[in-house]
């Protein structure tokens, strides 16, 4: 059982990842049809990693019987792909800047290594699709499609890296058996 105060962090982690998650296959269709495949695999890719994140939350809490509420705190509104770059770089931000460091800081306190160690990953791993999109964002700016190696993503932390997957994933050293490509 989870102290109060990290439970509901998790619960909360979990909507936002899980809205994340499909609001990034939703972005993936539009750039589809907007013509930037490349893009529309990015979002896809990072979907995946949203994907992990909300899981790793979810079996943190296998314990709960019934329905409860959670706050997302997600970013809503689909639109060009230039606009829902921007509301996925303000989603990322917000993650980064704000909300996993300080679920983080609490989980730790509350001495709950379990959501401590599933908001690490998914704080190390959004740093990452940040920079992603950005980059993304940029070329679309310049009316072009984002040039994107292959994406891998951490099937156990959703850690996300373009190019070659590594030998053990930096945030949690899985092995490179472990990574998805896209």
């Amino acid at each position: 059982m989870v102290r109060a105060i990290t439970e509901q962090n998790l619960k909360n982690a979990f909507s936002g990842e899980s809205q994340a998650h499909m609001r990034y296959i939703i972005f993936s269709d539009i750039a589809e049809v907007e013509g930037l495949p490349n893009v529309s695999r990015l979002f896809r890719a990072i979907s995946y990693a949203e994907r992990i994140h909300s899981t790793n939350h979810f079996n943190n809490l296998a314990y709960l019987e019934g329905g409860y509420l959670t706050i997302g705190m997600a970013g809503f509104g689909p639109g060009k792909t230039l606009k829902n770059l921007r509301i996925a770089i303000e989603g990322e931000t917000f993650e980064i800047d704000e909300m996993y460091p300080t679920y983080v800081q609490t989980a730790g306190f509350q001495g709950e290594q379990g959501a401590a160690r599933s908001f690490t990953y998914a704080h190390q791993t959004e740093k990452v699709h940040a920079v992603l999109f950005q980059k993304a964002k940029e070329a679309v700016e310049r009316g072009q499609d984002v040039q994107l190696g292959p994406i891998q993503i951490c099937q156990l932390c959703g850690y996300t890296i373009e190019g070659e997957a590594p030998d053990r994933c930096p945030v949690c050293n899985a092995r490179k058996e472990k990574f998805k490509g896209y």
